[in-house]
């Protein structure tokens, strides 16, 4: 049989248990044509590179698929009819790999990562909120705001003529 691997995109108005039956559906539609799906997986409401029929996000799904041309066929003549799907794309493959895909690997990577607090020494960078501070205005950048703003040498007459619209020849 032929190695196939089908990504597809389903709206993001309908919810993960919907889009994980949209691929249990497109599953079946395979193995009643003879084939098998080796691998499903969910990965997770993304958000587009462009909006694509009104979309800003989509529910992600792989299918690894083992079976006869015709069978792959009829399944991306459904997702064509079927309203919820905005995207699919299927390329044929030498062998389908067990293990999980990329983009479950680099979700596994990122939860073992620590956290924001714990860059840095804590707050923001520098320790105590020199740069990131809270938004309210307490260390950080203008983060002194409580007290009166000093006049530059260009406002208040003083300094040297950086405009160039008074005195002068």
């Amino acid at each position: 049989m032929t190695y196939y691997e089908n990504v597809f995109i389903a709206r993001q108005d309908i919810s993960q248990p919907q889009a994980e039956a949209l691929g249990e559906a497109f599953a079946k539609v395979v193995s009643d044509l003879g084939g098998t799906v080796t691998k499903r997986e969910y990965w997770g409401l993304r958000n587009l590179a462009f909006r694509i029929k009104k979309n800003r996000k989509g529910h992600y799904l792989l299918l690894n698929l083992d079976g006869p041309p015709a069978a792959v066929h009829e399944m991306e003549r459904q997702m064509r009819i079927n309203e919820d799907v905005v995207r699919y794309m299927t390329v044929r493959v030498e062998a389908l790999e067990e293990e999980p895909s990329a983009m479950m690997r680099a979700r596994d990577q990122r939860d073992e990562r620590p956290g924001r607090g714990d860059r840095f020494g804590g707050g923001g960078f520098g320790g105590g909120g020199g740069f990131g501070g809270d938004r309210f205005g307490s260390g950080g950048f203008g983060g002194d705001r409580d007290r009166p703003r000093r006049p530059r040498t260009d406002e208040g007459g003083s300094g040297p003529d950086v405009g160039g619209n008074g005195g002068g020849a």
